[in-house]
């Protein structure tokens, strides 16, 4: 791709990185871990002749089951001039196999320590991609078809004279193909296809998994870019799309459009089902592994481990070491961040400023209502507190364009710490109900019943 073309892509590689290295290596980051004995977990084109019959069959959009090929089908506004960019990005397993010197040789070994330092057997793994470009009137015409090979190779790293590791990758073997034809619309529309297959020939049926995977993709994905035209939603189509949307057939990954939510014009085509327009929480200092977790929670959780462990985690992976020395060196400023970020709410500026009618009442702060939670399509702790008075804080508008009502409880003795902190319960208008004041004690200094 063109260095204008990477540029353009830059927004979406944040998403796409977390895609590549989803599970790659999961907390506690040590080999002795059982989670990070059976690995990579998405995304993962086998050779064919591994699979079951009916896996190799599969053709369900789930990228969780291994699988021989993935095939996206995306909606395109486009003219025959406008240009594609398709790029393919996927990990090579890479066996590193650490060896100790012995009588004038080699002989592999679990482990090595040297110079204080721990070595550990284990696999890794290194990105790899492939790039096809073609105007859109190409791709009508004729298919772009082509047979990859990634060559195998083999490095050694001397540990002086106590051993020595070697890093071993096998060849792979894809085809790639990417076309394009006219979708059923009443306006000019193209239904874009592009399809990975994994051609290895073995091993056969029957093989360990792990020695499957040296010859296999892994966390497969594709960012698609177009200059000259538009993608639509696949999951929010336009009404006179939205036929076309339900022909589209994706296997084993699923195409979210990615970037700013004014632009079009980047697909990212995963195997780990997402909504239109993801990204990564700015807050994030570094990539955990596990883009479904919670950047506070792993790090505590990591800051715990003892230093025997960290030192496993360490001589695991380079990238667990980094994450190691990363998260110990987090300044306080930084982990305050992690711990929670509203995004999906802003002032309401609809006049009245702060206010919401609701039952003909006008609602705003101080106002006293009765909390109603619906039934369904709620937080569950919410449910706890139906009936009960709450005194209204702030009136918002989310991302939609949907009032939503931030109170406190009246009967909370907390109600004041939560108002200085800002951590409020939500409800929608339709939640609530007015509550009138209470009625002012017509004899406050009487003393009180005994």
């Amino acid at each position: 791709m063109t260095a204008q073309t990477l540029t353009e892509l830059e927004h979406a590689r944040a998403v796409a990185d977390a895609i590549l290295y989803e599970g790659y290596l999961l907390y506690p980051y040590r080999r002795s871990s059982g989670k990070n004995r059976v690995r990579w977990q998405f995304g993962v084109l086998v050779p064919r002749p591994w699979l079951s019959p009916a896996a190799a069959a599969d053709d369900s959009v789930a990228g969780s089951a291994d699988a021989w090929r993935q095939q996206t089908e995306c909606l395109l506004e486009a003219s025959a001039s406008a240009t594609v960019h398709m790029r393919l990005r996927f990990l090579q397993v890479r066996h590193r196999s650490v060896e100790s010197a012995v009588d004038g040789g080699f002989r592999p070994v679990s482990e090595l320590t040297v110079d204080g330092r721990r070595h550990l057997t284990f696999d890794d793994a290194v990105p790899r991609d492939y790039d096809v470009v073609a105007t859109a009137g190409e791709l009508l015409r004729d298919p772009h078809v082509a047979e990859v090979t990634v060559p195998g190779g083999e490095e050694v790293e001397r540990l002086g004279e106590a051993g020595r590791i070697v890093r071993t990758w096998w060849p792979l073997r894809l085809r790639v193909r990417v076309s394009a034809r006219p979708a059923r619309a009443p306006f000019p529309l193209l239904r874009l296809r592009c399809e990975v297959e994994n051609t290895a020939e073995g091993p056969e049926r029957g093989a360990p998994r792990p020695e499957a995977l040296r010859f296999s993709l892994v966390a497969t994905h594709s960012l698609i870019l177009v200059r000259g035209g538009s993608f639509l939603s696949l999951l929010d189509p336009p009404e006179w799309a939205a036929a076309a949307a339900r022909e589209c057939h994706n296997v084993h990954t699923f195409p979210v459009l990615v970037g700013p939510r004014s632009q079009r014009d980047v697909v990212l085509s995963t195997p780990i089902l997402m909504e239109d327009h993801p990204r990564v929480s700015p807050e994030s200092p570094g990539d955990l592994f596990d883009a479904t977790e919670i950047d506070e929670i792993l790090s505590l959780r990591t800051l715990t481990l003892t230093d025997e462990e960290k030192r496993e985690a360490r001589a695991t992976d380079p990238r667990a070491a980094a994450i190691i020395d990363r998260i110990e060196g987090i300044p306080p400023e930084v982990m305050d961040r992690l711990h929670g970020t509203v995004r999906s709410l802003r002032p309401a500026d609809e006049p009245p400023t702060g206010s919401v009618v609701v039952d003909g009442v006008l609602l705003s702060q101080g106002s006293r209502v009765r909390l109603r939670p619906r039934p369904h399509g709620t937080d569950a702790h919410d449910m706890f507190l139906d009936g009960r008075i709450g005194v209204v804080e702030k009136v918002l508008t989310d991302v939609d364009g949907a009032r939503q009502v931030a109170v406190t409880l009246a009967d909370d003795p907390g109600a004041d710490l939560h108002r200085w902190y800002g951590r409020f319960h939500y409800f929608s208008p339709e939640e609530l109900r007015p509550e009138p004041d209470p009625a002012p004690d017509p004899d406050p200094d009487r003393e009180p019943a005994p």
